[in-house]
């Protein structure tokens, strides 16, 4: 088990987490027709809305109360209840997000309560839901962000179902509660190997049908493009079962399996040959299927990728930077493939840490990413495009993963879950380790005529003269 070590810097240098309220709006985002309205400056939102616009390349509904000087001190209350009632005249979405910031939270606004006196003076307006979450942004990451913003989607929308015993009346149906971890293309990928099982997959939040970057009809929408319904929501009692994946999400999971009854499994993780097993059997044992060939042999093929770079991967020393979910994964898969992950930071501090498969792991910031894996003498990072200027000055090939990835084009929508994902991670480490390989520089001679490595060296008289 990794030691967890505490920050021990006053400030953070070079920045590795997102904030919860980024979080919560990634969460809202993957709901159909909705938008996410942040209580707080107009700074607060304009800085998250560039952060997913940067990672993901598409137009992101973003709405802000636009706390000022005054309303940071008189109260904000007005500037919710009208920001609520304007976004449902003009676009009529079918959910709000309403997170709370470092500001707002600091003012000591209760949002649960903003959302019953909108209730109360608006009544015209309740086929719109409102998600109210307290997100502060001083603590946690974009991690606990998302998940608290799952928990009050269902704690807002699903309905206690468990009484009424309808677990199952849905055989074909199965729920996914998926982290932030999971990209799009996770995302999709999940749901086509659910599908190969004969299963009918809803997940929560469906951020693979909203932010997998595709073409519409329509030239701009002030509201999400696909996502999850409200209306799926109450589906939720209904299935045969829940897939939790993600630690981050356990209390989430908690909350809908006590409403719906609704027997679940849960995954910290997709990534890997292990974790896929595990994944598989489960959706063989929910369906009553064999495994689909197709299924088959996309193992196989992860199996022959193992044996092709384990030249590549065995003793690899590795610097891994993320939030907790994603840093469990990444460091059991590459533990798994012979790799030693000399160095480990994390973005918040969460349980699933001390099983990472490393002597420690610290609460910090990339600078101390760039110190571990200077002073362990990594051969590879992995972390978002933050560590790009870390990477440099080590000389180190990075591995993007994570968010945000702003100078690599499609990666929001790379696949890492499965057999196929594991089996493209493998390949993308074994060629930049191929790339950048060598431990020892390059030995030139200072004997050499014209050397770089030393002053030009002065060949004696008849040097280099055949027969003299």
């Amino acid at each position: 088990m990794a030691e967890v070590l505490k920050r021990a810097k006053p400030l953070t240098v070079n920045p590795l987490k997102a904030s919860q309220p980024i979080g919560a709006a990634l969460a809202f985002l993957g709901m159909r027709r909705a938008i996410p309205m942040l209580h707080g400056s107009q700074g607060c939102t304009a800085f998250g809305k560039v952060f997913l616009v940067r990672h993901f390349r598409e137009p992101i509904p973003l709405q802000t109360t636009a706390m000022d000087q005054v309303s940071s001190i008189m109260s904000a209350d007005e500037n919710v209840i009208e920001g609520l009632r304007v976004l449902c005249e003009k676009n009529s979405p079918e959910l709000i997000g309403l997170p709370t910031t470092g500001l707002s939270e600091t003012q000591g606004c209760d949002v649960q309560r903003l959302v019953r006196e909108f209730r109360a003076r608006h009544p015209e307006f309740s086929a719109t839901a409102v998600v109210p979450v307290n997100t502060p942004d001083y603590s946690g990451c974009l991690e606990s962000g998302f998940a608290l913003a799952v928990e009050a989607i269902i704690d807002t929308l699903v309905p206690d179902s468990a009484g009424r015993c309808l677990a199952g009346r849905r055989p074909r149906q199965v729920n996914v509660l998926a982290s932030s971890m999971l990209t799009p293309g996770d995302i999709e990928a999940i749901k086509a190997w659910i599908e190969a099982f004969g299963l009918q997959p809803l997940v929560l939040p469906d951020i693979g049908d909203s932010l997998d970057g595709h073409l519409v009809d329509q030239d701009t929408s002030p509201l999400t493009l696909g996502g999850t319904s409200t209306g799926d929501l109450a589906t939720l009692g209904e299935a045969a079962a829940t897939l939790v994946i993600g630690r981050s999400l356990q209390r989430a999971a908690d909350l809908l399996k006590t409403r719906s009854g609704v027997p679940d499994y849960r995954f910290d993780h997709l990534l890997g040959l292990d974790a896929g097993d595990a994944f598989t059997l489960a959706l063989a044992e929910i369906s009553g299927q064999p495994v689909p060939a197709s299924v088959d042999r996309q193992r196989a093929q992860l199996q022959d990728a193992m044996v092709d770079t384990h030249f590549m991967t065995g003793f690899l020393r590795v610097a891994i930077a993320g939030d907790p979910d994603l840093l469990l994964a990444l460091g059991q898969f590459l533990h798994g493939v012979g790799a030693e992950i000399v160095a480990a930071v994390a973005a918040a501090r969460s349980e699933v840490l001390a099983e990472l498969p490393a002597a420690s792991v610290r609460i910090g910031d990339l600078e101390d990413l760039e110190r571990e894996a200077r002073a362990h003498r990594a051969q590879l990072m992995v972390a978002n495009s933050h560590a790009v200027p870390s990477a440099e000055r080590l000389q180190l090939p990075l591995l993007r993963a994570g968010f945000p990835q702003y100078d690599w084009v499609g990666g929001y929508a790379r696949t890492w879950v499965g057999y196929r994902g594991a089996r493209q991670a493998l390949f993308d480490v074994a060629n930049l380790f191929l790339g950048n390989h060598h431990d020892t520089p390059v030995h030139r001679s200072i004997y050499r005529v014209g050397s770089e490595s030393g002053p030009p060296h002065q060949a004696p008289p008849g040097a280099g003269l055949v027969g003299q």
